[in-house]
């Protein structure tokens, strides 16, 4: 009854748990610069575009860390193409965010 079950977790450094430490990162990033901005602009931002801001600031964090959990422990089981496609797709959301990040910041200097 007092059986004590390790389990093993596979970890392998490869393509794809790279990325996923990547997006882990970039997500911890993501949300603090969206929140600082956040601050710094929610007395100018409408209703409705603060409502999308916060929505955005909370769900692409949670999908970003979620997606890079996942690759990094789950990773090497991908085929070369599907951790090819997995770069590409972050490549995506990382150039959308800052997009969105340096936009955000240049209306403030207005």
């Amino acid at each position: 009854m007092n059986e004590l079950i390790l389990l093993q977790v596979n970890f392998g450094l490869n393509v794809a748990s790279l990325i996923g430490f990547m997006q882990i990162i970039f997500a911890v990033a993501y949300i603090l610069a969206m929140i600082i901005l956040l601050i710094q602009r929610a007395r100018r931002l409408e209703t409705l575009s603060l409502i999308i801001y916060v929505f955005q600031t909370i769900i692409i964090p949670i999908f970003l860390l979620t997606s890079g959990l996942i690759l990094v422990f789950q990773g090497w089981r991908l085929d070369p193409i599907l951790q090819f496609m997995q770069f590409l797709l972050t490549v995506l959301i990382i150039y959308l965010c800052i997009k969105d990040i340096v936009i955000n910041g240049g209306y403030r200097n207005r």
